[in-house]
This record gives C-alpha cells, sequence and structure tokens, in this order.
C-alpha cells in the first residue's frame, strides 16, 4: 500500500496540471512562451523584413507617374579645318566644347501605370497574409514545444517513481521468498519489472532531453518551473459550422491567394497596357560652349508633347497576355484548392478538438479505476488470492494510464491551439498576449510617398 502512495503523490504532482494550486509568481507560462517566440525568433524577424521590402514595390509603382530629371555634362575638344568654297578663306583652329544639358520626361498617360500600382498594392497586402501564417505557425510551435514539455517532464516523474515503487516491490518480494511465503519465480518476476522499468525511465528523460533543446530552438531559452498549460477554448467558435466559416474568410492562407488572385488579374492588365499609346511632355534646356569653332556660345530650349503608338513589336506583348491569363486562371485554381485544404484542415482539428474533450474524461476515469484495481490485488495478494505477478500487471497498468492521462491532456490542449490556427485567430492581438503587436502598416505609410532618400526608416 506504501507503494501506491508513492506514485498516486507524484502523479498528482505532476499530471493533474490543471488541477495544481497557486504557481509561482516567476514561473513560465505558455502566454510569456508565446510572446518570447513572437518577438524573438529569427524566421519570424526575417518574415518582417522581407515584407518591408515588399512595401518598396508600391513606391517603385508610383514612380511611373513622376518626373524623370536628368543633367548631363559634356567636355572635351575638337580641331577643325573648314573652307566653305574655292577661294574662301580657311577656318582652322581648335575648339574646347563645354556643354550642360537638362531634361525633364512627364508621363501624361500610360496604361500600364495605375495596374502597376495596384498590383504592387496587392502584393504588399498579400505579403502581410504571408507574414500571419508564419506568425500563427511560429505560435503554433511555441504552444505545441511548451506542452511537450510539461508532458514529457511529467512521463518522466511518473516513470521514476514507477522505478521507485519496483524497487520496493522487489525488495518486500525478496523478503517474502527469505521467508518462504513466495517463490524463486515471483523474484524474477519482480526483477524483470524493474529492469522494464529502468528502460522505461531512461527512454522518457531521453525524449525530455530532445524536448529541452527544441524548447530552447523555439522559444529562446532553457524550459525552467513551467506553469500548467490551459486550452485556448475561449476564443474559438461555439460550432463546427462557425469554425469552417472564419476559416474560409480569415485564414491567411486563403486571404493571401485571394490577393494572389488580385495580383495575377492586375498582370494582365498591365501587360494589355503594351498595346494602347503613351503620351508624354519633354522639356529640355541645354547651354554650350565653343560647340563650333565659330560659335562661342549657344543656349536651346524646347518643349514638347509625343505620342507613342506601337504597331507591331514581334508579338512578344501578345504572348505575354496569354501567358498572364493562363497564370490568373491558375491562381484562382490554387484558391479554390486552399479553401478546400482550410475547411479540411478545421474540420479535422475541430474533430481532434472534441475527442481531446473525451479522451481526458476517459483517461481521468481508467486512472482512478487502475488506482482502484490495484489496491484490490494488493489486498488479495496478501489474503494468498492473487500472485506477484498479478501485482506487477496491475502497477503497470496504472502507469500506462497515467501516461495516457498526461498524453490526452497535452493533446487537449494542443488540439485547441491547432483550431484556433486553422480558424486565423491565433494572434496576439486575439489572445490578448502582453506584447507590442507588429504593425506592417507603419513602415508601408512611412515610405509609400518617398520621392527621393536611400536611408530606411530605422536610419540604415
Amino acid at each position: 500500500m506504501r507503494g501506491v502512495k508513492v506514485i498516486t503523490a507524484a502523479a498528482t504532482a505532476v499530471l493533474l496540471l490543471a488541477e495544481l494550486g497557486p504557481v509561482p509568481a516567476l514561473a513560465e507560462t505558455i502566454e510569456s512562451a508565446l510572446v518570447r517566440s513572437y518577438q524573438n525568433n529569427p524566421q519570424l524577424n526575417a518574415q518582417r523584413a522581407q515584407v518591408r521590402s515588399i512595401d518598396e514595390n508600391v513606391p517603385q509603382a508610383l514612380s511611373g507617374y513622376r518626373p524623370k530629371v536628368s543633367l548631363t555634362a559634356t567636355a572635351g575638344g575638337q580641331y577643325t579645318d573648314e573652307q566653305l568654297g574655292q577661294g574662301t578663306a580657311a577656318v582652322s583652329g581648335v575648339s574646347r566644347q563645354r556643354t550642360v544639358a537638362l531634361t525633364a520626361n512627364q508621363s501624361l498617360f500610360n496604361a500600364q501605370n495605375a495596374p502597376r500600382v495596384r498590383q504592387a498594392e496587392s502584393q504588399v497586402s498579400s505579403a502581410r497574409e504571408g507574414l500571419r501564417v508564419l506568425e500563427q505557425t511560429v505560435l503554433l510551435s511555441a504552444a505545441t514545444i511548451y506542452m511537450d514539455y510539461l508532458r514529457d517532464s511529467a512521463i518522466v516523474e511518473v516513470q521514476r517513481s514507477n522505478t521507485r515503487v519496483l524497487e520496493q516491490t522487489l525488495k518486500q518480494t525478496q523478503d517474502r521468498f527469505n521467508v518462504g511465503e513466495v517463490t524463486r519465480t515471483d523474484v524474477a518476476q519482480s526483477e524483470a519489472q524493474l529492469a522494464a522499468g529502468k528502460t522505461q525511465q531512461l527512454t522518457a528523460e531521453s525524449n525530455l532531453t530532445t524536448t529541452r533543446s527544441n524548447y530552447r530552438r523555439i522559444i529562446g531559452i532553457e524550459p525552467q518551473s513551467l506553469a500548467p498549460g490551459s486550452p485556448v477554448d475561449r476564443f474559438l467558435p461555439a460550432t463546427l459550422a462557425a469554425a469552417v466559416e472564419l476559416g474560409l474568410t480569415q485564414n491567411p492562407n486563403v486571404t493571401a491567394a485571394m490577393y494572389g488572385v488580385d495580383v495575377n488579374f492586375l498582370q494582365t492588365k498591365v501587360a494589355e497596357g503594351a498595346l494602347l499609346p503613351t503620351v508624354g511632355l519633354q522639356l529640355s534646356v541645354s547651354q554650350g560652349y565653343e560647340t563650333q569653332l565659330t560659335v562661342y556660345r549657344l543656349f536651346n530650349a524646347s518643349a514638347g508633347v509625343q505620342l507613342s503608338l506601337p504597331i507591331y513589336q514581334g508579338g512578344a506583348e501578345y504572348s505575354l497576355i496569354r501567358q498572364s491569363k493562363e497564370s490568373l486562371a491558375q491562381q484562382r485554381l490554387v484558391l479554390e484548392q486552399t479553401r478546400d485544404q482550410a475547411r479540411a484542415n478545421v474540420v479535422t482539428a475541430w474533430g481532434q478538438l472534441v475527442a481531446g474533450k473525451s479522451q481526458v474524461a476517459s483517461a481521468q476515469a481508467q486512472v482512478a479505476a487502475s488506482e482502484i484495481a490495484l489496491n484490490g490485488v494488493r489486498e488479495e495478494a496478501k489474503a494468498g488470492q492473487r500472485t506477484t505477478l498479478d501485482v506487477l500487471n496491475a502497477q503497470q497498468a496504472l502507469v500506462n494510464a497515467r501516461n495516457a492521462l498526461v498524453t490526452a491532456q497535452h493533446d487537449r490542449v494542443v488540439a485547441s491551439y491547432n483550431v484556433l490556427n486553422y480558424i486565423g485567430r491565433l494572434s496576439p492581438q486575439v489572445m490578448g498576449l502582453a506584447t507590442n503587436v507588429y504593425d506592417a502598416s507603419v513602415h508601408y505609410q512611412q515610405v509609400r510617398d518617398n520621392w527621393a532618400g536611400v536611408r530606411t526608416p530605422d536610419g540604415r
């Protein structure tokens, strides 16, 4: 009976995490782990930098509306020996030519400018949705590894407690063998069960070491004093139908694919714009000195409107239009495929969540029944109605039940995060995490209307 109390106390301390009392103030919580990953994950920070680089597509597209000004200066020398006709005086000498010219071009009409700007804006929106995808992936990985560590550390404690109980059982069996109450077979069975228990303990410790390494990689610090993790059901819709609806409208994979359709549609408009005329205004001013031997100074100024109408450019522009249409059709099919996958993911995750709730209840009932069975077998063994092997089997059944409860509790929490991820709501804003939320629109507004400058908004 004393062995049963040992394993029950240890299991209560590490298994039923949700029912524990007050947690130390300095304990790491799953929310703080998510914040660390959100702030410090290098892959996520790299994706943010990529989104900032894509923001620059918009000012590049807007440059089509802006004037283009160039300044050129030339200097050189020219030797001239000139005679205008027979009998006239010859003119010869060296002129030191210097010219400065300022040219400005302003587009008045270009059918490609507007779709290029809208396409760049759609690319920015698509990149932001891609960032949301990665944010959710990082947060889900953080929540999963957090629960993995709780599960694996709990299993280690269960196996260590089991080993101590098996050592005590072996000692008791040897004492009974010495007084002739049991046979050598009973001792051998206890020794075999203890050896198996030690193997299970070593395996659990090895798994915990691997999980600790992955925790450091994902969260950024070593796991210490982890508080219990809890599901996020409060952020989930009440029904599967509502969850599917959210998955089809808020899942960032779906919205990114929708923006992808816009990008390809506008690319078709850009390609079609190559067939339309362009109108531009050109202004030029030049000042030259000694441009000819007989001219010391020459000033020119001109202004004009140029109309360009493409007639035939070899057929490449027509091929680009056809190619863009095929890409658009492909992207629309990708969107449908993404929606189907999003729907399937939500349904699967919801089913796992529902099953997880039932599995926790079943595992708790299994643990309670296994404890009662073990106590009964031990009492019957004292009365000679059960063998040592029956006791060992009942004890192993209790260990298995507690491991199953640990796993069920882990899966229950992770399943809730999976549903939140697939409906597109696994974000710091929805969960109210204590962190500054990265706002991609800030950088976009800083660079969108910049006409000049090479420094980035952060000063680089």
